[in-house]
């Protein structure tokens, strides 16, 4: 019963001594390049979609009208795009990332573009809140709930179609020059 014992609490000290110095000494996969851990989207996968479900607002304050498309086509320009893309173009960031951020206006199903078959407290969630490890930022503090609305109304409406003053936004190439990006300008 000793040596039982004995094994027991060694083998309780020796697993977490492993995974401190797998940590400690930079094993895990870190960069972007990396593979993922075995299970690891599953594991984040699960407690992401339950606080989404738990959270989100079930209506959206501001209704999908013209007006509120196209200014959230403001704000995707300005704050989205360089990630998410255009429509009919991709973004060269997306697929350096880890994950890579999805492509907002691509088909991916039957009349299905980007994320317009999510509920629309879900897409508002993911824009205010954003999500850890994966390169979305939090837009609370950046955006006003309006703005935070605007673009999520026109995620959700993306595969219907759009005000033109909307595709016509869309539709603009992104500026090349970095300053220019972030300067919100033309080179």
């Amino acid at each position: 019963m000793v040596k039982f014992l004995a094994g027991l609490l060694l083998g309780l000290l020796i697993v977490p001594a492993m995974v401190w110095g797998y940590l400690r000494f930079g094993h895990p996969p870190v960069a972007v390049t990396d593979g993922p851990l075995p299970f690891e989207k599953q594991l984040v996968r699960a407690p992401l979609h339950a606080r989404i479900d738990r959270e989100m607002p079930r209506s959206s304050p501001i209704a999908a009208t013209d007006e509120n498309v196209t200014a959230g086509a403001v704000v995707y320009r300005a704050h989205c795009a360089v990630c998410h893309g255009l429509p009919n173009r991709g973004a060269d960031i997306a697929a350096h990332m880890y994950p890579s951020a999805p492509p907002l206006f691509k088909w991916h199903r039957q009349g299905v573009i980007g994320v317009s078959d999510d509920p629309a407290g879900e897409t508002y969630w993911k824009v205010a809140n954003g999500i850890r490890l994966t390169g979305m930022p939090s837009f609370a503090k950046i955006l006003t709930t309006a703005q935070m609305w605007q673009v999520t109304l026109l995620l959700k409406n993306a595969n219907r179609t759009l005000p033109n003053a909307a595709v016509h936004l869309l539709d603009e190439p992104l500026p090349t020059d970095a300053a220019a990006a972030i300067a919100g300008t033309k080179p």
